[in-house]
């Protein structure tokens, strides 16, 4: 540990790519400690029953607080490195989860989701940007695609916390899983003392001894003078003087011809990723099977079980074949099977269902059509899987590997801040959306997934395989309303192209970086 993190850690791909993933865990932790509840007495007892309406601004407090926290990495992530931002946001969900296990009324309980979106809005933003400046190209997608994973298993596990936690009677129900939340992000924050900062934030900050024994480390066994070290560094150091003879960083870089195409792909994936609808079925799967005519506490909550379970084991092939399949097809795909599956739940919800009252709430519902209810479900399940095997690895790799290095921290935390809007706009509004137009709300998300096929289809070139160096000539063909065009080989060079490459910059590139360091 004398180099400030563990060597043998860093030699492991797949350890230094995954550990920090437990900040997008705590993103799943937060949405399934609220699903978990809705339909807890001693929640609705504590908390003032709250109304749709209510409700709704409780969840939204935790995307709130993220659309800030996603905010702050453009500052944090080139103040103080990726790794220290990671720990940071560690640190700050145990406060907002104190916070929320103490919360005596809708307050103190908004306040601590708003400190704990913080929190999340930072790692989401910092998580994803750290492991694809950390990871080799060839397995870049899959271990991205790894912060979608985590976040399937924190929703997950602190699910079934709360199923066996709603056997217990009274406030414990609920402030037992909400306190057990901080113990992944103290595992976090301790943990990543034992990794390594990313080397091209260290490269950017005129530390490159540091950067190319890193990447030693990382992609060579130690040895500095192993090709793909050598290729990686030497892209690095090319890029960061490009990027610096193109002028200083600031936020007015990211409407820069070129870099305003970017922001616009990056913000628009993670827009139309809560536009899918997901949220839906993850906030307010009570709701929905609810409304599908699954009734009484217990079969629902093994309902729900089912559906966060397949979140989990569907996202395995993605993050297996992700560098495989492409960006593109995972979306073609996805979108398309997810405007298919919400638009047959709308029709079917539209013929069998009829307003009525599940307890004193006025909801829209199927009773008496058993089999409906069963597809219903179904269809749930099958558009889960759809958005787990393609859309939710791919909405959070593509934002983090399509940005030049002066402007990727402020433009991934912008993409993850749309993220954070949407999601708390849905979040506040689903609700009294399934109160008042009920069946008519999947109508409406089924349209924004096929909105989005087009706009992929158009628009979204491949990025799979390359560095991130190498995403810069994919950009360079333009083909702007004709993604298909990019071939899948654009980008990719050899050590000795890239050698070449820069030259073409003059033979004192070396000296002016040097001489940067000193201003």
């Amino acid at each position: 540990m004398g180099k400030g993190y563990s060597a043998r850690i860093a030699a492991n791909p797949y350890i230094v790519g995954s550990f920090a993933c437990i900040g997008g865990g705590l993103f799943g932790l937060d949405i399934s400690s609220m699903s978990g509840v809705l339909n807890n007495d001693a929640y609705k007892k504590t908390f003032g029953y709250p109304d749709s309406n209510a409700q709704g601004a409780i969840v939204a407090a935790m995307p709130a607080g993220s659309f800030a926290g996603a905010l702050l990495v453009t500052k944090l992530g080139d103040l103080i490195g990726r790794k220290k931002t990671i720990i940071l946001s560690g640190l700050i969900w145990v406060i907002g989860s104190i916070i929320q296990c103490a919360s005596v009324d809708r307050g103190m309980l908004v306040t601590g989701r708003v400190i704990s979106g913080i929190s999340v809005g930072i790692a989401s933003a910092i998580v994803p940007l750290y492991q694809s400046e950390i990871a080799e190209p060839r397995i870049r997608g899959r271990i991205v695609s790894l912060q979608q994973w985590s976040i399937t298993w924190g929703i997950l596990l602190q699910y079934f916390v709360q199923f066996g936690c709603s056997y217990i009677d009274g406030v414990a129900s609920f402030r037992i899983p909400w306190g057990l939340q901080m113990i992944p992000a103290i595992i976090l924050s301790v943990g990543m003392l034992a990794f390594p900062e990313s080397p091209r934030w260290l490269v950017d900050n005129n530390r490159e001894a540091e950067a190319l024994e890193i990447l030693a480390d990382l992609h060579g066994g130690g040895n500095q003078d192993n090709e793909l070290v050598q290729l990686e560094f030497e892209e690095i150091r090319g890029q960061v003087y490009f990027e610096r003879t193109e002028g200083a960083k600031s936020y007015l870089d990211l409407l820069k011809p070129g870099i305003l195409r970017r922001v616009g792909l990056g913000t628009s994936l993670q827009m139309w990723s809560q536009l899918t609808g997901m949220n839906i079925m993850m906030y307010y799967i009570i709701y929905v099977f609810q409304g599908a005519g699954l009734t009484g506490r217990r079969g629902n909550l093994i309902a729900d079980s089912v559906q966060y379970v397949l979140n989990v084991a569907f996202t395995v092939p993605a993050i297996i074949y992700i560098d495989r399949w492409g960006r593109r097809p995972m979306l073609l795909v996805g979108l398309t099977l997810m405007g298919f599956w919400l638009m047959l739940v709308g029709g079917l919800q539209g013929r069998y269902g009829h307003w009525g009252l599940v307890g004193t709430d006025r909801v829209w519902l199927i009773d008496g059509h058993g089999g409906v209810t069963k597809f219903i479900i179904v269809c749930s399940y099958l558009f889960v899987c759809s958005f787990a095997i393609t859309m939710g690895p791919v909405s959070w790799t593509y934002p983090a590997e399509i940005f030049p290095m002066r402007v990727r921290a402020k433009a991934v935390s912008v993409s993850t801040a749309t993220n954070w809007i949407f999601n708390f706009a849905l979040a506040w509004a689903v609700p009294p959306g399934l109160s008042t137009i009920a069946y008519k709300t999947y109508f409406i998300f089924g349209t924004f997934n096929f909105a989005a096929l087009i706009h992929v289809f158009f628009m979204f070139p491949e990025t799979a395989g390359r560095t991130l160096e190498e995403v810069e000539d994919v950009f360079a063909e333009g083909h702007v309303f004709s993604a298909w065009k990019v071939g899948r080989g654009v980008g990719r060079k050899t050590l000795q192209q890239v050698v070449a490459d820069k030259k073409q910059f003059g033979d004192d590139a070396d000296v002016k970086i040097d001489d940067k360091a000193s201003e």
